[in-house]
């Protein structure tokens, strides 16, 4: 039998509901667990189990008199830079003093206002600008699969938490990959919405805010309950009447673009390859009708926002200070550095070709229902790197298939599709045209049901 650390959401409502479980022996479940498997993963920062088990007692009254809200007693963990009004937020880095949160993040209000239990924020590296779990502010964090390993970034945290059984609920950031690397790299659903269905405060191109869990409708029940406007983000979305828990997708005639080559990057495994592949035939047989999409990002894409992110980080950088240069990660100051040589010209061609990123992938996606692609070229790389290159002068190799629909505005997830022979998770990106994020969440539910048996969670 699972441990109650390991039930998924919408197992715990419906036992909630029936009165065999409640909220305060769930919570001490989880953080049992967390005492158990967190001097190991370094997943967590600002874990507070005492406020927990109060927030639980007030989720079991609220049960007892039927007032219960959607997501009332469940777990959850949120990204650190997700704000909570009265906490600090490094952005995962020594580079600054963390200053203290006014007010919620959207994302952190709206599922307080659900019910849900908060037990901790989840680690990030600096500023979210590596794909690793390595940071100048926490410690390391790694991957419960494989503790040599890293469970990706920026989401490291959350990826982590949600493979490990640190309850069901988990929160976090994307601008280029930083919700579906550790999906794939972790083994866990995780979806990265349509720009603007979940607002974010401060709003910025690309990013968003998204659920990470182990199934998908967990994602939806979490969808529910994040997507829709806030004033504070300028480019959220209107209002709309989305059913992310709907009642499935046929399969049958549908058009599916299958991405195996991004352009540029990292070459694919050839086991990642194949796990992408294999999931593309399931669907085939099932009735849909699958077609090969030619590589479309290419290097002056890549190499041109990569000028422009290191010109960004380069500014933030020299507005804290020079002791700033001296505290961030070695890795972060080496890949800035050639910022402060940049001309006007040459930030500006690098934030062109934010959108021509945008117009090649609308143009290459535009005629299919949804594409499948792989998530990232690889397997989960060494804890202790940055990047699976580690190479700070070739930092985004590996986001080729993750960043272009951060800027094409489109949903797209990460879903557990095969396991590589050493044990490291593999996952399938499962991508919808712009604002069908229901869609998106309907297309990995039933993958879900065709692909091949997985492995059970890590037991560390």
């Amino acid at each position: 039998m699972n441990s109650l650390a390991d039930l998924a959401a919408a197992e715990l409502l419906e036992s909630y509901r029936t009165g065999r479980l409640s909220p305060v022996e769930v919570v001490r479940a989880v953080i049992a667990r967390i005492e158990a498997r967190e001097p190991k993963l370094h997943a967590l920062y600002l874990f507070r189990p005492e406020a927990a088990l109060a927030a639980a007692a007030v989720s079991e009254a609220r049960w007892a008199r039927g007032e219960a809200r959607a997501l009332e007693g469940v777990p959850l963990t949120l990204k650190e830079n997700v704000a909570t009004v009265g906490d600090p937020m490094p952005l995962g880095t020594a580079a600054r003093e963390p200053p203290l949160s006014l007010r919620d993040a959207p994302a952190a209000a709206r599922l307080a206002e659900a019910g849900s239990v908060l037990l901790a924020k989840t680690v990030m590296p600096d500023f979210g600008m590596l794909s690793s779990g390595l940071s100048s502010f926490h410690p390391l964090a790694r991957n419960p699969w494989d503790l040599s390993k890293t469970p990706g970034g920026s989401s490291s945290g959350a990826g982590a938490a949600a493979a490990a059984g640190y309850g069901p609920l988990h929160v976090g950031t994307d601008i280029g990959g930083s919700i579906r690397l550790p999906g794939t790299w972790c083994g866990i659903v995780a979806l990265k919405p349509s720009f603007g269905r979940v607002p974010v405060d401060p709003p910025y191109w690309g990013r968003v805010a998204g659920p990470m869990t182990r199934t998908v409708r967990d994602a939806a029940l979490m969808m529910r309950e994040m997507a829709g406007p806030d004033a504070r983000d300028g480019m959220s979305l209107p209002l709309a009447a989305l059913d992310f828990a709907g009642p499935g997708i046929g399969l049958k005639g549908l058009r599916i673009g299958y991405l195996p080559q991004a352009g540029c990057g990292l070459p694919v495994d050839p086991e990642v390859a194949a796990a992408v592949e294999h999931a593309a035939r399931l669907f085939e047989r099932e009735g849909a009708v699958v077609e090969t999409i030619a590589p479309f990002l290419t290097r002056e894409m890549l190499d041109g926002l990569d000028r422009f992110w290191r010109a960004r980080s380069c500014a933030d950088l020299d507005a804290l200070g020079p002791d700033a240069w001296r505290r961030v990660l070695p890795y972060i100051a080496e890949w800035v550095e050639p910022a402060r040589r940049y001309d006007g010209a040459t930030v500006y061609h690098g934030v062109s070709q934010i959108h021509a990123i945008r117009d090649a992938t609308l143009r290459a996606t535009g005629v299919f229902d949804f594409v499948l692609s792989p998530v990232a070229p690889c397997t989960a790389f060494p804890a202790g790197m940055a990047s699976p290159l580690d190479d700070p002068q070739r930092p985004f190799e590996h986001i080729c298939f993750t960043m272009p629909f951060n800027f094409s505005e489109q949903p797209a997830i990460s879903v557990p599709a095969a396991t590589s022979r050493a044990g490291l998770p593999i996952g399938l990106q499962v991508v919808g045209r712009r604002f069908d994020d229901p869609g998106v969440l309907a297309l990995a539910a039933a993958f879900e049901r065709l692909r091949d048996p997985l492995p059970p969670w890590p037991a560390l």
